[in-house]
């Protein structure tokens, strides 16, 4: 059976600078496989490397499964996701694209 109404699905793509190392996506990498033991509310999270041609660009993907709305609406301001974001994506950031649907 499928997962519960009202679950949330959060999908973000990832493009970095040039100069991003690859040691440095890395830790992005790994600080965001750390968020569901930070952030109440993520059922699932997974994000990797792009092997994919048809990706336009984008190089790393980040899908996360919340129990709902408000888990996802309490994520963004999170000061564990904020750490990451601010400290780690955002420097090596070059464009991300969000997409969000309930499941």
């Amino acid at each position: 059976m499928g997962a519960a109404k009202g679950e949330v699905m959060h999908i973000v793509l990832f493009k970095w600078k040039p100069e991003a190392r690859q040691e440095e996506i890395e830790r992005v990498m790994e600080a965001l496989r750390e968020l569901p033991e930070k952030i109440p509310g993520i059922q699932e999270l997974t994000c990797g490397e792009n092997f994919c041609e048809r990706a336009q660009g984008f190089q790393h993907g980040l899908v996360v499964r919340f129990t709902d709305r408000a888990a996802l609406d309490a994520y963004g301001p999170h000061p564990a996701h904020q750490e990451v974001v601010q400290s780690l994506i955002l420097p090596l950031r070059e464009s991300v694209l969000a997409l969000d649907y309930e499941i």
